[in-house]
């Protein structure tokens, strides 16, 4: 049996074993990444250039659309590669630096969520301290705690999963490197640590999403209290379809890295795989922006200039 030291390179699932499969499975993600590189590149790019964005929400949801791109950019280039080239493989080195930034990215991105929340709660639950509360200062701090945390959880996780003697042979049963799949393949008893450190962090992971909640909903109860019909139903459409991709974002992750390695279905692995590493990062760009008029009235004027200098 192959152990850790003899392991060079693992390989991946096959997402179809005909071409044609094999392809269309190509253009579905490229199409889903170029999606995702188009919609958070035009948030970072409008947040960036226009002064009067220049605010803690703004500033927050540019941290969100960077995390979003490193995110899916972890991910997807290798899947669509492999489904490209009808390649398999992932080094060793490669791997475990897929676990490192994908770890990353999703942590610090589950925290600026939280971080998001708080601040929606202070600007309608306590308009009169939102300045004090949320200064500029204030505001890179806790963006600086979110990535650096994100950063010392992941070296701490792909560390301890990569340190593990791997037997049970090389396969990885998921389109990307995957913890939960790598401690699969280990031999001995040392994986419970990780488990270990996995359910630690999700116990964070849980209390955030517990704080999420209790936000949002302290907003709600804030916002039924408003005597504009319009205002209330403004809010509403904005903040539900926040809390439902931050719940869809919780439930799949922690089903694929808490459930019992004995419960495998590699179809429904996929599946829940997809919800969690593709589905967010394509899909947050729409839910955050597309009942925002100041960002869309400031993309619009941004695509007017581009367009108006280019004809001259």
């Amino acid at each position: 049996m192959p152990n850790s030291s003899s392991v060079s390179e693992f390989l991946l699932l096959a997402f179809a074993d005909t071409r044609e499969l094999q392809l269309l499975h190509f253009a579905l993600f490229l199409g889903i990444y170029l999606a995702a590189l188009l919609g958070n590149g035009l948030i970072i790019t409008t947040v960036a250039c226009h002064h009067h964005l220049h605010t803690p929400m703004y500033f927050f949801l540019l941290n969100l659309a960077l995390l979003d791109l490193g995110c899916i950019s972890t991910t997807l280039p290798k899947a669509m590669a492999n489904a490209l080239w009808d390649n398999r493989a992932i080094s060793y080195q490669g791997c475990a630096a897929q676990v490192l930034f994908f770890v990353f990215f999703f942590g610090s991105e589950y925290s600026i969520l939280t971080i998001m929340a708080y601040d929606r709660y202070v600007a309608i639950c306590k308009p009169l301290h939102y300045g004090s509360l949320l200064g500029s200062r204030t505001c890179a701090q806790m963006a600086a705690a979110a990535w650096g945390s994100g950063f010392l959880n992941a070296v701490l996780h792909t560390a301890n999963t990569f340190s593990l003697p791997l037997c049970q042979g090389n396969s990885v049963d998921q389109f990307f490197c995957q913890i939960p799949q790598i401690v699969k393949l280990s031999c001995s008893d040392a994986y419970l640590k990780e488990v270990e450190l996995l359910a630690f962090s999700f116990s964070f992971v849980f209390g955030c999403f517990v704080f999420i909640v209790v936000s949002y909903v302290q907003i709600f109860r804030a916002v039924q209290r408003m005597p504009s019909v319009e205002v209330r139903h403004k809010a509403f459409s904005t903040c539900l379809p926040h809390l439902a991709v931050v719940s869809l974002f919780v439930s799949t992750d922690m089903f694929a890295y808490l459930k019992p390695p004995s419960l495998s279905y590699p179809s429904l692995d996929l599946v829940v795989a997809v919800l969690y590493s593709v589905v967010p990062p394509a899909v947050n760009p729409l839910i955050y922006s597309m009942r925002n008029q100041d960002l869309k009235d400031a993309l619009r004027r941004l695509m007017t200039r581009d367009v108006s200098e280019s004809k001259k």
